[in-house]
């Protein structure tokens, strides 16, 4: 088979490999889409260390071509959305069903302690309790499943109820998918900042009620005056400091502020305890995803609570991911989706 491998910083190239064999708790799949996302970007830059060689690709979908001895639930010629995040179910952590707090997870192509090869393949190999029927969903919509669930858990994260208000600062692809299931969870109105033209438009069109340009006007007058007033949810979905620190300063007394986007690991900024104290204003924290959020974000998806497809905007080959990267560095576009078949 042939997949994309990352061999050095900056380097990937496409092999040809033998097809894995599934163990016997395990399912072979066809890839059908793989979405590219921020934490291969830092794989491929080297901000995210990995042992290479190694196939990167955590969003993906495809049809079961083979499955393990043992077996049941699943069968060849299956449809499905692959859950990377092999949690290790022996923990207190996976016992309490935090399997993405897991202490020995691993990762099919994404970032965990330990990191399989993903499916920026033609073929990946998963264990039967990661996959997800999919029905007629298309591949490529169900290679967001996984951004998906983890929107799906930051939505939990803050006990929204209906009719809270919400701030999203950043329309990229993930702030627009939280939008998204925020809108699903019945949170308004909903307020997004984002400078981009075409990305604030497309989150007007995606049920944002309002919308604010960063760079024409100061968010933290502009949010709240969109919002009737300061936000139950601050939700930062870029991963700056400056901007957690403006989804901290439209977030109500009483409110949460959702802090999404990934910061670097050396990050740090100063909060006034007064102030956490006096306004009872919560900093959470969303981390990836558990088993029950990507059920629940296949489902989204099979109904067609979210729409995934106006989010990709690349579709290439498993030739073209260094392009992906580099308009991922540029900010054009929204997502990339490889499609293994497109050569």
């Amino acid at each position: 088979m042939r997949a994309t491998t990352l061999t050095d910083v900056g380097e990937v190239t496409v092999r040809d490999r033998d097809r894995p064999t599934p163990g016997d708790d395990e399912v072979l799949v066809r890839v059908g889409a793989c979405g590219v996302c921020m934490t291969d970007y830092h794989m491929y830059h080297g901000t995210f260390d990995v042992e290479m060689p190694l196939v990167l690709g955590h969003e993906s979908a495809g049809k079961v071509v083979e499955v393990g001895e043992s077996v049941t639930a699943v069968e060849s010629g299956d449809r499905v959305a692959i859950n990377p995040t092999v949690p290790c179910n022996a923990c207190s952590y996976c016992k309490r069903g935090e399997t993405h707090l897991c202490e020995n997870n691993t990762s099919i192509g994404g970032a965990a302690d330990t990191v399989i090869d993903g499916a920026f393949a033609e073929y990946v190999r998963v264990p039967e309790t990661n996959v997800e029927d999919i029905g007629e969903l298309s591949f490529e919509q169900a290679a967001l499943a996984e951004p998906l669930a983890c929107c799906v858990h930051g939505v939990d994260q803050v006990d929204l109820r209906q009719g809270d208000s919400v701030a999203i600062v950043g329309a990229g692809p993930i702030g627009l998918l939280l939008l998204q299931a925020f809108r699903s969870a019945g949170a308004a109105p909903i307020v997004v900042s984002e400078p981009d033209d075409e990305r604030r438009e497309l989150a007007a069109e995606l049920g944002a009620d309002a919308v604010v340009d960063p760079d024409e006007t100061d968010p933290v007058e502009a949010v709240p005056a969109a919002a009737g007033g300061p936000v139950d949810v601050g939700v930062e979905a870029i991963g700056l400091v400056p901007t957690v620190e403006q989804a901290n300063a439209v977030t109500a007394k009483g409110g949460a502020t959702l802090v999404f986007g990934v910061p670097a690991e050396d990050a740090t900024m100063e909060i006034s305890p007064f102030d956490v104290f006096f306004d009872e204003v919560g900093y959470r924290g969303s981390y990836s995803l558990t088993t029950e959020d990507f059920e629940r974000a296949v489902t989204l998806l099979q109904h067609g609570r979210i729409d995934a497809d106006r989010l990709i905007s690349h579709r290439i080959g498993l030739d073209d991911l260094p392009s992906a990267f580099d308009r991922m560095e540029r900010t054009d576009g929204l997502k990339n989706v490889v499609v293994p078949d497109s050569e």
